[in-house]
Parts: structure tokens; sequence; C-alpha cells
């Protein structure tokens, strides 16, 4: 990934419709996988997502864009045309997790950790041989780890 700092697009994507797209300028975070019972929900399984600094995402379409206050502490983002899930946003937190699967390929991305493995759902396992964790994770050591890079 290039410098945190440059102002060259590193990523794009959007949405199957294609009336959401983005970039991002600087490093991504390395894929997340989130088990919890709300990204099961959302998604229809388990999630993996990469993440960026909020002003490092551009929104080049939103229109279509939809916020959907998921829980107290946070919003997940998605298409009103298809339906997409494209974001998920702390109300705390200065990242935007953006799902791996509307990102542009090649991502040149990686896989690094479960998060909320103890509430994963009863039909399959986690046997990749990541990091796993039972409930949530201070993902921030991930982002230090991707600038060294």
């Amino acid at each position: 990934m290039c410098d945190p700092t440059s102002d060259k697009t590193t990523a794009s994507g959007g949405c199957q419709c294609g009336a959401v797209r983005f970039t991002v300028t600087g490093s991504l975070r390395p894929i997340v996988y989130c088990h919890c019972e709300q990204c099961r929900r959302s998604s229809g399984h388990f999630v993996a997502a990469s993440a960026s600094q909020k002003d490092k995402l551009k929104l080049e379409s939103e229109d279509h864009l939809a916020w959907y206050r998921s829980s107290d502490i946070a919003r997940r983002a998605f298409c009103r045309v298809c339906g997409s899930n494209l974001f998920w946003q702390s109300d705390s937190a200065d990242h935007v997790s953006i799902m791996a699967g509307c990102l542009d390929q090649p991502s040149g991305l990686e896989a690094a950790e479960h998060i909320y493995v103890d509430s994963k759902a009863d039909y399959y396992e986690v046997n990749d041989g990541l990091p796993q964790h039972p409930e949530g994770q201070d993902l921030s050591k991930l982002y230090d780890s991707n600038r060294q890079k």
C-alpha cells in the first residue's frame, strides 16, 4: 500500500448496480472477519471488511447511499437501489469499515484475524489459522502494521 499521507488513490469500489462509487487514498486496513450477530444478519453470513480513515474515503456518487442506525454506537451504509452492504461506522472511531466484497479487484489486501468468534453461526467452522478473538478487538494495531509495509 502507498503512503497514508498521499493523495494517490489506493483503492476504489462500489455497489453491485454502480449507483454508489467511492475511492480511498492512503492505506487500507487488512481484512478482518466479523462474526457478530449484527454483521451476520446484515450480510447473510460473516462480514469481511477493510477500513480507511474517514477523511481518506471519498464518495464519488452517493445519491443512492443510505445509512441505517444499527445500534446505539454505530451505523451501516447500503445502496438504496441494489441493497449492497458498503460501510460500517462507529460513532467514536476515526475510520470507516469498508466491506471487502465491494472493493474493485485486485485489492492487494490480505485477511488478518477474526473477531466475535463466540457469536459465530453454528453451520461453519473457523479453521484458517488466523488469530481468533471471542469478542471485538482494538484494530488500530492493524493500521500501524499496514503502514509499515
